[in-house]
Parts: structure tokens; sequence; C-alpha cells
């Protein structure tokens, strides 16, 4: 599990997380920055614990 960092972004840190995930360095190159960090986002809020999710009624209102 990848737990929240205050830590300032930097290759070292970047490249922790994307092994973290799983991501080789050929992934990497198929990938653009933005894609990782993207990915790296969604895996926290994979972990969230989300109070109530919306049923298909709230859904059909929105």
């Amino acid at each position: 599990m990848i737990r929240p960092t205050d830590r300032e972004i930097n290759t070292a840190v970047y490249l922790l997380r994307a092994v973290q995930l799983g991501l080789s360095i050929c992934d990497m190159e198929n990938l653009d920055e933005g894609m990782i960090i993207d990915l790296l986002t969604e895996s926290v809020n994979d972990t969230a614990d989300y109070q109530t999710l919306a049923s298909q009624e709230d859904m059909d209102g929105f």
C-alpha cells in the first residue's frame, strides 16, 4: 500500500512510487508523467473510506 507523504516529489520519490505500483522502466517509457501521477492518485483513492455511495436513483436525479 502506498501511504500519503508530505515530501516534495523528486526523481527518487517518483521512481519509488512507480515501482511500488509495479511499473517497470519499460512501462514508464510508454506513459507520460501525468499518467503515472494519475495512477498513483487512484491507487491511494482505492483505500479511501467513502461515507456513502450514490444509488441509481441518485444518479438518475443528477
